[in-house]
C-alpha cells in the first residue's frame, strides 16, 4: 500500500509556490536533481502527474491543485498541533469564488449564506472582469465564477453555466409621495434616470422598453457597477433602473422605495463552473442550497 512521504510533500509545496525546480532547490538548499527525483516519487505514490511544463515554469495539474490543497491542510494541522492539541483535528475546506466586480453584493452574500460561519470552511473571494475570472477558472485557481453575463459558448466550450436566479427590475429612488401614483411612462418622461451602461444586457432591454414607449429619457448618470447605481439612487441623483435585490436593505428601511416594476425586464444571475475529474464538493453544496431572492 502506497504512503505519502511528508518530506516529499514539503518539496512539492516549495515547487508549487516557486513554479520552478531551480528556485525551489535554492530555497531548500538542496540539489535540483534531488528535488526532481523526490517529486517523481511523490507522483508515483499518488498515481497522478502533479505538474505540467509551460515554457520554463511548472504549472499545477488538476490533481496537483488538489494535492496542494491537502498538503497545505496537512501542514496547517501540524502547526495547529504545535500550538494547541485542542484544535489539532480541525479539518477545513477551501472554496475559491470569483465574482464579476460589478455584481450585486447582496446576490454574492446570498450565494455564500449556506457556508458563511462554518468552522470547517474557508472562503476565498476574488473579483475582476469576466475574461480574467474565466481564465482563473480554467487554470483551477478558482472553483466557481459568479456573474450576470453568460460566457460565450460553442461545442468546444469547457464551461458549465448554472442559472441561479432571475430577478425583476424596477425604478427605485428616494421617497417622494408625489411620484407614488405616477405610471412608469410618466416617470420616464419627468424624472432623471440612473442607468446601467449601454453595453449591459439590462440596459439593452430598458432601451427597447423606452423605444416602445416613445420616450426620450433624461439621463442623470450611467454606471457599470450595481453598487454605484445603488449609491447614486441614495444620493438622490434620480430614479435608478436596478433589481430590488441590489437595494434590499434600503427598501426594508425605507431609505429607498420601489416606484414601478418594469414588466418584461429581468436580471439573470449565473454560476459558471468546469467539468472536473475532482470537483470541489463545496461547489455542489452551495449550488444546491442557494435560494433565489435571498
Amino acid at each position: 500500500m502506497s504512503t505519502v512521504n511528508l518530506h516529499h510533500l514539503r518539496l512539492f509545496r516549495a515547487v508549487a509556490r516557486d513554479g520552478t525546480l531551480t528556485g525551489a532547490a535554492r530555497a531548500l538548499n538542496i540539489s535540483q536533481s534531488a528535488v526532481s527525483t523526490q517529486i517523481k516519487a511523490l507522483e508515483a505514490s499518488l498515481g497522478h502527474d502533479l505538474f505540467e511544463r509551460v515554457g520554463r515554469n511548472l504549472v499545477l495539474t488538476e490533481a496537483g491543485r488538489i494535492a496542494l490543497d491537502h498538503a497545505e491542510e496537512i501542514f496547517r494541522t501540524s502547526e495547529n498541533l504545535l500550538a494547541t492539541l485542542k484544535s489539532a483535528g480541525a479539518r477545513r475546506q477551501v472554496l475559491r469564488i470569483g465574482a464579476l466586480a460589478t455584481l450585486s453584493r447582496n446576490f454574492q452574500i446570498g450565494f455564500l449564506n449556506p457556508i458563511i460561519g462554518r468552522a470547517d470552511v474557508e472562503v476565498v473571494l476574488r473579483s475582476g472582469v469576466q475574461a480574467e475570472l474565466l481564465r482563473a477558472l480554467e487554470a483551477m485557481a478558482i472553483d466557481v465564477v459568479l456573474t450576470n453575463l453568460v460566457p460565450a459558448r460553442d461545442a468546444a466550450s469547457p464551461y458549465l453555466v448554472h442559472k441561479l436566479s432571475e430577478q425583476p427590475v424596477s425604478l427605485i429612488g428616494t421617497p417622494d409621495p408625489e411620484l407614488q401614483t405616477r405610471s412608469p411612462r410618466e416617470l420616464f418622461q419627468t424624472q432623471a434616470l440612473i442607468l446601467p451602461t449601454p453595453e449591459s444586457a439590462l440596459r439593452a432591454s430598458f432601451d427597447a422598453l423606452l423605444e416602445q414607449s416613445g420616450v426620450v429619457p433624461r439621463i442623470a448618470a450611467e454606471a457599470d457597477d450595481m453598487a454605484m447605481l445603488r449609491l447614486l439612487a441614495r444620493a438622490k441623483a434620480g430614479l435608478a433602473v436596478i433589481p430590488p435585490i441590489v437595494v434590499r436593505d434600503e427598501l426594508e428601511t425605507g431609505t429607498l422605495v420601489e416606484y414601478a416594476r418594469l414588466e418584461g425586464i429581468t436580471e439573470n444571475f449565473f454560476a459558471v463552473t468546469l467539468q472536473r475529474r475532482f470537483p470541489n464538493p463545496l461547489v455542489a453544496e452551495t449550488l444546491n442550497a442557494f435560494t433565489p431572492g435571498r
